[in-house]
């Protein structure tokens, strides 16, 4: 017997439960076109074959759909009996929170297939069907006098020179916000507020800037501070935190008198950590953006994942950017704070890499994105630990390269696998080393 309908933009069909993996993307794809039904138990060509249900086997699929899909879908699943045979159907609706994903994938349906979206098709169908951002929500209790009317002068005549916008210095404040869109009907934006306020009316706006004796995150402190004010008073007092806080390198250029100067760390890629955790973090968390200074790192905390559609592994490559308080993004594209384009972190890299520097590292700890810039090992600690020369070789070449496999290990130290196994997990336990990736073919060696 075969089904009265054929496969469509509405219509799956799938031979068993092993294809969950595909029965969730189809959930994904119905979710966020116009709905649709899967049946499990039927031919590409709507022959029925049937399924076997057991006991748990509706909860065990209904379970796969809802931990595999962000935000979790709940699809109506039932059962149906035709000619003595089962055929579980499920019925998917239209989310009204779209994109939904699938194992961090979002997809559509286009006729009878399930296709991938790009980012930009991600960041448009968010901006069409999520709730109004934190940064364009109505700042409850703020009024026009709690902004400062020079800060605002000072944005209109930098925004004039930076990228050419189109507003008149004389133009009155109310005028200036209108234009820029930080007005909701007469009051002000909280993005307003954040930019623009006398006094800083957001306790999880401020940043806490420490400065570590040693490499761990325990005092004494040698200096410590907390910023306030708005969104560039934060930028700059952050920036200058950290200048103070870390040493310059002095040498002679061969054929020249004077001297030169230049930090430890490439200043550019402080400063762009430092933009976007301000211009990315996620507003509606009572945590505080975090400035740590070690010994051997530096580390930005920034309250907040990434959006929905990037990856950690994405950071590290070409990606669009698609910010998490648009509003005040815009305002800093303005004055030339950020470029629209998602490549602050390659920048970082690229600086990285220049200054002689491994790669930052990105990583989420506790809800929160982390940006981690490293000195390279020094020759005296790598003594002090005890290092074979074949161990300090691995370490200069991943202050070099970023990381090391296995196999590079043996090509740059002639050595066997079972001599390299041994090093890399001796420099591990160390704490010099960390493992990323799964497998011999990934796996990895960076420094800790």
């Amino acid at each position: 017997m075969k089904e009265s309908v054929r496969e469509s933009e509405e219509m799956e069909f799938k031979l068993s439960l092993t294809e969950w993996r595909d029965i969730v993307e189809t959930v994904s794809a119905f979710s966020n076109t116009k709905g649709g039904m899967i049946k499990i138990g039927v031919t590409d060509d709507g022959e029925i074959i049937g399924t076997k249900v057991g006991k748990n086997t509706i909860e065990k699929l209904a379970n796969q759909i809802k931990q595999n899909t962000d935000p979790a879908i709940y699809p109506s699943i039932v059962t149906e009996e035709k000619d003595g045979k089962e055929v579980i159907v499920i019925n998917v609706k239209e989310s009204e929170a779209k994109p939904v994903f699938a194992f961090g994938r979002a997809f559509k349906r286009v006729g009878k297939t399930n296709q991938r979206l790009g980012y930009e098709e991600i960041r448009k169908l968010s901006i069409q069907t999520l709730k109004v951002y934190w940064d364009e929500q109505i700042c409850e209790g703020a009024s026009f006098e709690d902004i400062d009317e020079e800060k605002i002068r000072w944005f209109v005549r930098e925004s004039r020179k930076q990228r050419g916008f189109d507003i008149s210095e004389d133009v009155s404040i109310d005028k200036v916000l209108m234009k820029i869109k930080l007005l909701r009907g007469k009051q002000l934006t909280n993005a307003a507020v954040l930019l623009f306020s006398r006094e800083s009316k957001f306790l999880q706006s401020e940043v806490k800037c420490i400065r570590f004796s040693g490499n761990e995150p325990v005092k004494p402190y040698i200096d410590f501070q907390t910023l306030k004010g708005t969104v560039f008073d934060l930028v700059n007092g952050a920036e200058e935190f950290v200048l103070r806080n870390i040493k310059k390198a002095i040498w002679l250029n061969s054929g020249k008198i004077q001297r030169e100067e230049k930090f430890e760390y490439p200043p550019d890629a402080i400063r762009e950590a430092i933009v976007n955790a301000v211009s990315h973090r996620d507003y509606e968390s009572p945590s505080k953006i975090q400035i740590r200074i070690f010994d051997n790192r530096i580390e930005v905390w920034n309250p907040g994942l990434l959006p929905k559609g990037i990856t950690l592994k994405d950071l590290k490559i070409e990606h669009i950017s698609i910010p998490r308080n648009p509003l005040l993004f815009r305002q800093l594209f303005w004055v030339k704070y950020v470029e629209d384009v998602g490549g602050g972190t390659l920048d970082m890299i690229k600086w990285c890499k220049e200054w002689g520097l491994p790669e930052p590292d990105f990583k989420f700890i506790s809800g929160t994105t982390v940006v981690i810039f490293r000195l390279p090992p020094r020759i005296d600690d790598l003594e002090k630990l005890g290092l074979n020369e074949r161990q300090k070789q691995a370490v200069n070449y991943v202050a070099k390269h970023g990381s090391i496999t296995n196999r590079e290990y043996r090509n740059i130290n002639n050595t066997t696998r079972h001599t390299s196994s041994r090093d890399l997990a001796d420099l591990v336990k160390m704490g010099i080393f960390d493992r990323i990736g799964k497998g011999k073919r990934d796996l990895r060696y960076v420094l800790m």
